[in-house]
């Protein structure tokens, strides 16, 4: 099917209720990460820790023993989504967010690990179990572009600034 060039672009530009409602979802502290498997090209999808850092940007900390550890460093290019499901109704009426991002590794010698580990400790004190392992690494999701759906006939762009 061939899309229609004269049908406008439902998805509207973000509005102030849009890029808050956005915000509200990146308090999250998990998120769905969709990522490439690098040896057959074939989509793959993980539940990943998440933060959204004052400093960093959106992050995630994960196991050199995941499979999206070995997609991120060889095609690092991603998407999340977040959003939860209420409990009544149609789990599409509640809103969500999309982003398309680009992964990128912070270093273990990086001077900025010791304070991302810091925050992602007051966020997350259980990870203190396993942050320190030398097989995690903390990513850098860069966003590219965002997709908000916030219910039924409410979906907005949302620029990378605006997260």
């Amino acid at each position: 099917m061939t899309p229609n060039p004269t049908r406008p672009d439902p998805v509207q530009p973000a509005t102030e209720d849009a890029r808050q409602l956005a915000h509200r979802l990146l308090t999250l502290s998990h998120a769905a990460l969709a990522w490439e498997d690098p040896d057959t090209g074939t989509p793959g999808i993980s539940r990943i820790a998440f933060a959204r850092d004052p400093q960093a940007g959106l992050l995630t900390l994960i196991s050199g023993l995941a499979p999206h550890f070995r997609a991120l460093r060889d095609r690092p290019d991603c998407a999340l989504m977040l959003g939860e499901v209420g409990d009544t109704g149609d789990p599409l009426i509640h809103p969500r967010l999309m982003i398309r991002a680009r992964a990128q590794f912070v270093a273990p010698d990086d001077p900025a690990r010791p304070a991302l580990r810091d925050r992602w400790l007051q966020r997350s004190p259980k990870a203190r179990a396993y942050i320190d392992l030398p097989d995690f690494a903390f990513v850098r999701l860069q966003p590219a572009s965002a997709l908000l759906n916030g219910g039924f006939a409410r979906a907005f762009h949302i620029s990378p600034e605006d997260l």
